[in-house]
């Protein structure tokens, strides 16, 4: 009699361990592969000039502050905004932001956060655009941006559209 029960507790225990293993139950983390959408939103960006057709910084209009001015992002991370004589000089990049926070997520899914990078140390108003902004959406012609401030929880607002 003990021999079976001894059996039937190893057929148990062998059951158990078999049906209590699955695939579900990896520890790999679930991330998107944004590749396709950073080289999309590149292509897009590098061909032609844009205008800044509306910038809201917290709530106040400062899109006229850019009247005037072409935008170009070259493909080497160059981004140049010219008016006539007057050259400003910045950089770009898209990058692929895998921090686990969303507090810079737009739309708090932090696994397809991609960051438009903007960059320019002067003048004040094109420092303003410094930002790690989020892509709202985007065209062929329009690219819309958001940036939520880490500091005081504002939002501003960066639309580009080809000129």
């Amino acid at each position: 009699m003990k021999k079976g029960n001894l059996g039937i507790v190893i057929l148990l225990c062998i059951v158990t361990f078999v049906t209590s293993c699955s695939s579900d139950d990896d520890t790999t983390t679930n991330t998107t592969d944004n590749t396709a959408e950073i080289i999309q939103t590149t292509n897009t960006v590098t061909t032609g000039d844009w205008m800044i057709t509306s910038f809201i910084d917290s709530g106040d209009d400062e899109t006229s502050n850019f009247s005037g001015y072409t935008f170009a992002f070259n493909s080497n991370g160059a981004l140049v905004a010219t008016k006539g004589a007057t050259t400003v000089n910045g950089t770009w990049s898209i990058t692929d932001d895998d921090d686990d926070s969303s507090d810079d997520d737009s739309d708090g899914d932090s696994s397809n956060d991609i960051d438009f990078n903007i960059a320019f140390n002067a003048p004040d108003d094109f420092t303003e655009l410094t930002e790690d902004w989020d892509i709202v959406s985007r065209t062929d012609t329009r690219i819309v941006l958001i940036h939520v401030s880490g500091g005081n929880g504002g939002t501003d607002n960066l639309v580009f559209e080809k000129n």
